[in-house]
């Protein structure tokens, strides 16, 4: 079925429509050449229609290895060239099948580099993926959509659960959480239980972690629950990724504001400021730390992106607590910078050496 993508600007990319129809959200690109079915699945998308730039998808097909979620979350998916006959040793389905059956709005054959250059030009905005047929009225109503806010409630985990392990017992505040985050700190033998994102303070202390992660996760952070990370904050050391590194800013006095277009995709370099050491580093984030919010705190900038100097990193100067604005994880991307959960693990050893007075 002919189909179009049309921009709140106006702009309108025609194409075809593998899957789904009549959906709205924000616009964004993201620049990765392999791992579209992390990307659909990863939490952080929600509420988003994601264009990818790399001209063909779909090549190595899915499988569950590759799952970051308990379902997708995105509003749409936009593609240059979509492959309907995968080749790998891995593959379970083609992305042909697995869009159509989690009902997933797609469209192809549509030409993504002009989409991204618009974005480029005049930021993220809304949009529509509808049939070529639709009225005008459709359309005008789903523009008129209001923006979802509650994306974090969205996403997070519905109850607590456990993830067994021999080392240190890390409280994980799920915002959107990535499946392979939690497989990070297992592989660790971190002694895990993942919390709603919902949950209060006290309940988070009552667990007597030896530490707290804030995970990644969609929209603004100011929409997000900063007051009770102010209040974990000085209680346990923590270690925030993402939407947590935005969260950990919020509370200890600094702010956020909404980029131009945001960082998507698995090849963004960051300088580690400590070291000197550039590392290439997946991202998916729209919001950034202010710099001049954090004039006066006791905070240190440790790393940032090399394309816009942007904030990529923080660490407290008094308190263990830190954060790093990209994936150390990965899932898509590059693995530079898994030592990351191993600077929280002998920050763990360390918060628990002095409390023995060792």
């Amino acid at each position: 079925m002919n189909g179009k993508l049309i921009l709140e600007d106006g702009s309108v990319f025609q194409g075809m429509l593998a899957s789904g129809t009549n959906t709205v959200g924000e616009v964004v690109f993201n620049t990765g050449m392999t791992g579209y079915q992390e990307v659909l699945t990863d939490p952080s998308y929600c509420g988003q229609i994601v264009t990818m730039t790399y001209p063909l998808i779909g090549n190595y097909g899915v499988a569950e290895l590759f799952e970051q979620g308990r379902q997708s979350f995105v509003r749409g998916f936009v593609i240059s060239e979509l492959c309907g006959r995968p080749s790998s040793w891995q593959a379970e389905d083609s992305l042909v099948s697995y869009l159509k059956a989690r009902n997933i709005p797609c469209i192809y054959g549509v030409d993504t580099r002009a989409i991204t250059r618009r974005i480029r030009a005049h930021g993220t905005m809304k949009g529509v993926i509808v049939p070529a047929s639709a009225k005008e009225i459709e359309i005008a109503e789903l523009f008129a959509t209001p923006p979802f806010i509650e994306v974090v409630e969205e996403v997070t985990t519905p109850k607590a659960y456990r993830i067994p392990g021999q080392g240190a017992h890390v409280a994980v505040m799920d915002f959107g959480i990535k499946r392979n985050i939690l497989n990070s700190m297992a592989k660790a033998g971190c002694n895990i239980t993942v919390l709603p994102a919902n949950t209060p303070a006290e309940e988070v202390l009552a667990l007597n972690p030896d530490g707290i992660f804030l995970s990644n996760g969609p929209g603004d952070p100011k929409d997000a629950p900063v007051e009770t990370v102010r209040q974990l904050i000085g209680k346990k050391p923590i270690f925030g990724i993402c939407l947590g590194h935005q969260l950990l800013a919020l509370a200890l006095g600094g702010d956020t504001y909404k980029m131009k277009f945001g960082h998507r995709g698995s090849n963004h370099p960051v300088k580690d400021l400590t070291t000197g050491r550039v590392y290439i580093t997946s991202q998916n984030h729209g919001y950034a730390i202010e710099e001049q919010s954090l004039a006066g705190l006791d905070v240190t900038i440790t790393h940032r992106a090399v394309n816009d100097n942007t904030i990529e990193g923080l660490r407290h100067n008094g308190l263990p607590v830190f954060s790093v604005q990209y994936h150390p994880e990965a899932a898509p991307g590059p693995d530079d910078s898994t030592y990351m959960f191993e600077e929280f693990m002998n920050l763990l050893d360390k918060t628990q050496s002095k409390a023995r007075g060792n």
